[in-house]
């Protein structure tokens, strides 16, 4: 078995250099704070910038079918600089998770290559409609709350799905009469409701879905679908551990920083030794998050048989660390770490939101004690 490359290549070096000068020239602090103000499900021109017009929302898809034919580790680097900027951009839901579970169907099926072509170019937006606190690595497929009808439609309702508000299409998993399978919806119709949930980070909106007599297409049925949805979530656990790290970064950065800046009893706080200690754990909280991210990340690039290890491994660290980071950041900033007007907030909202999306750190601790054969943690 090949050693892991944890270290980033020349070319993942040159692809953060330009996505991080995009976000830093189109989504800067205010904007997101703006865009997070407005209601709307996501900043169309910066998508458009970022999936379209960089390629970014086709690194996952083979270029014979419309996209670049990148691996995780390219997607990686792409989530830690969302990360960093906090980006209202659906890079995850779509790129990662709808784009994921069209590759676990039959990409020869016309349908499939079509809507694959579409997100890889940016021309669609896609989400998967499950709920975003859906464990990854889960046995089983995720239960389906829609029902296929024998009519080719569906009814149901979907709660907490990333990504849906803005969407173009939804990716649906339902049973009938056929039994389990992945079926694709527009959301243009007026068969299918989707309603904005009051969600704790504003910068990626749930919405609950609602299907009434939906037309739809089945994409895979019971011999492919839990197996594609299973490996999107999978993917997307491990590529979240990269944004979980690009949010400590920036808050640790942020923080430093800010204590270099602001003075008390004629000198620097961050010269205070109980600051300087806090700062250096965190930086070595985040120097582990990164190796377990990274490890994660080339895992799933290489299709590594460790890849649900290292997908665990990742989350219950990267969720923990970054929410700590933020927190950090939060408290160290004083007050003006509580107002709306700085972006602390973005971070911490952001990082407590990912600590449940697709599986909580227990959850992934308990599935990494049955992954090596240890007995789970009580509690």
């Amino acid at each position: 078995m090949s050693t892991p490359d944890l270290l980033y290549s020349e070319a993942e070096d040159d692809l953060r250099a330009a996505v991080r000068s995009l976000l830093t020239d189109r989504c800067p602090p205010a904007a997101v704070l703006s865009e997070a103000e407005s209601g709307r499900a996501h900043d169309i021109a910066l998508w458009r910038a970022l999936g379209a017009e960089m390629g970014t929302a086709g690194l996952l898809v083979p270029d014979k079918l419309g996209g670049q034919g990148a691996t995780a580790r390219e997607a990686a680097v792409v989530m830690e600089e969302l990360g960093r900027a906090v980006a209202p951009v659906p890079y995850l839901t779509s790129a990662v998770l709808a784009a994921g579970a069209l590759l676990g169907c039959d990409t020869d099926q016309e349908a499939v290559a079509r809507l694959l072509g579409a997100l890889a170019e940016g021309r669609s937006v896609g989400a998967l409609a499950v709920p975003l606190s859906t464990a990854a690595g889960a046995p089983g497929a995720p239960a389906a709350t829609v029902r296929a009808d024998v009519d080719g439609t569906l009814s149901g309702q979907v709660t907490g799905v990333a990504g849906a508000a803005g969407a173009d299409v939804l990716l649906v998993p339902a049973t009938g009469a056929d039994g389990y399978g992945l079926y694709a919806v527009e959301t243009a119709g007026t068969s299918v409701t989707v309603e904005p949930l009051t969600s704790l980070d504003l910068t990626r909106p749930l919405a609950a879905v609602t299907l009434t007599g939906a037309p739809a297409r089945r994409l895979a049925g019971p011999d492919r679908a839990a197996a594609a949805i299973g490996r999107a979530l999978l993917t997307g656990a491990g590529l979240l551990a990269s944004e979980q790290l690009g949010v400590a970064e920036w808050c640790l950065t942020e923080t430093v920083r800010h204590t270099k800046e602001r003075h008390q009893f004629g000198r620097p706080i961050g010269s205070f030794q109980a600051l300087k200690h806090r700062m250096a754990g965190l930086w070595l909280d985040l120097v582990s998050a990164r190796a377990t991210a990274r490890y994660a990340a080339d895992a799933l690039a290489t299709d590594s048989p460790d890849t649900p290890v290292a997908v665990a491994v990742a989350q219950a660290h990267c969720a923990e660390v970054a929410v700590r980071a933020a927190e950090e950041c939060v408290q160290l900033h004083g007050g003006i770490g509580m107002t709306w007007e700085h972006p602390a907030h973005l971070y911490l909202k952001r990082a407590k939101a990912d600590e449940i999306a697709l599986g909580t750190p227990g959850r992934h601790r308990q599935a990494l004690a049955g992954l090596v054969d240890l007995a789970a943690p009580m509690g």
